[in-house]
């Protein structure tokens, strides 16, 4: 009667003990359970064998992040409110889970736990557990302290958003001075002499940048071009105060760009609380991001859409590249948006390229 197959032994078999059932190094055994396409065929089959034999099962925790055996990529996401969440980040998500997919990974998202905002610790804490192959980071910040500690950790990432000189360039992200400018082009296009913008916090380099893209593009065409925000916002209590307040000065400007399109809501707010209409034959009004809301406005809202699938793919790519052990890019990748003209601006629907 032939003998069925061996019961596992009592105790956890070691890969040592397949190595000498199969007459072959520790090594072998590694790689052909890490990367059988390193093995000879016959050499293969005989350390399969053992396994079966031995009944050996692989410890996963033991395996390297390198080693691509989780096919999991663990996202840090950024903090938010549930009843009040970001778009944005929300439609990146998506985007991100998909371009994983098509690349058999999936996403494991990761926060800091109850008690504590430190992002060190949940990095530290998803490495030490060995749950995911590499890390996604966003809305990365000067000297971002993530960053810095997965570059010490050698831990495989990539960043939505660009790491600061020194740091591993593991990024993919968009150009916002580039693509403010073309905002700028945009309204003095259709003939608007006197603009405004209205940003965020200057501390998140995005919004600086776009600031910063936006007067600098204005002074080159010779516009009358004023900013609000931030400390300025701040000191006139509201964003909707801020703005009416230049709607009433002797030279308004006829057209304001937001630096996000949640900005262009509180924008258009002020200009109707003035007696005014949003639109070309009112005072414009732009966004940037593009998200959904949009386009169900009245008037639809003009706004810069980002790449966020282009993006997505890039930076899977980029970080199994990592995985695999290839070498990365010495730079990152800046990818262009596309400026969607819509009613609050402009009379089309048309694309223009920016970046």
């Amino acid at each position: 009667m032939p003998e069925g197959p061996r019961r596992p032994r009592r105790g956890a078999t070691t890969i040592e003990e397949v190595a000498r059932a199969a007459g072959v190094s520790r090594q072998t055994v590694s790689n052909a359970l890490n990367a059988p396409q390193r093995v000879r065929p016959e050499t293969l089959e005989r350390v399969n064998a053992a396994i079966r034999e031995l009944g050996y099962q692989p410890d996963q925790s033991a395996r390297s992040l390198r080693s691509g055996a989780r096919r999991t990529i663990g996202y840090l996401a950024p903090v938010d409110d549930p009843l009040d969440p970001n778009p944005l980040m929300a439609g990146f998500l998506e985007a991100l889970v998909d371009a994983a997919g098509a690349a058999g990974q999936r996403v494991l998202l990761f926060r800091p736990g109850q008690g504590t905002a430190d992002p060190v610790a949940a990095i530290d804490e998803l490495v030490a557990a060995r749950q995911v192959d590499g890390l996604v980071l966003a809305d990365v910040l000067h000297e971002d302290v993530r960053i810095a500690h997965v570059a010490r950790l050698g831990v495989p990432f990539v960043s939505f958003g660009r790491t600061g000189p020194g740091a591993p360039q593991h990024w993919v992200d968009i150009d916002n001075e580039a693509a403010m400018a073309e905002v700028v082009r945009h309204l003095a296009s259709l003939g608007h002499r006197r603009i405004g913008y209205l940003g965020a916090a200057e501390e998140l380099p995005w919004m600086a940048a776009r600031r910063v893209g936006f007067l600098a593009e204005a002074q080159r065409l010779g516009l009358s071009a004023v900013a609000t925000g931030g400390a300025e916002t701040a000191a006139a209590g509201s964003v909707v105060a801020s703005v009416r307040r230049l709607l009433r000065g002797p030279d308004r400007p006829t057209a304001f760009a937001a630096g996000s399109d949640l900005l262009a809501l509180d924008l258009s707010e002020a200009v109707r609380a003035e007696g005014l209409v949003v639109g070309p034959d009112g005072v414009a009004v732009t966004g940037f991001h593009d998200t959904p809301l949009c386009r169900h406005l009245h008037p639809a809202l003009t706004s810069v859409r980002l790449p966020l699938r282009t993006i997505a793919v890039a930076l899977v790519g980029r970080l199994l590249d990592q995985v695999r052990g290839e070498a990365a890019p010495a730079q990152g990748l800046e990818l262009p948006t596309d400026l969607v003209v819509r009613g609050s601006s402009g009379r089309s629907g048309r694309a223009q390229r920016s970046g």
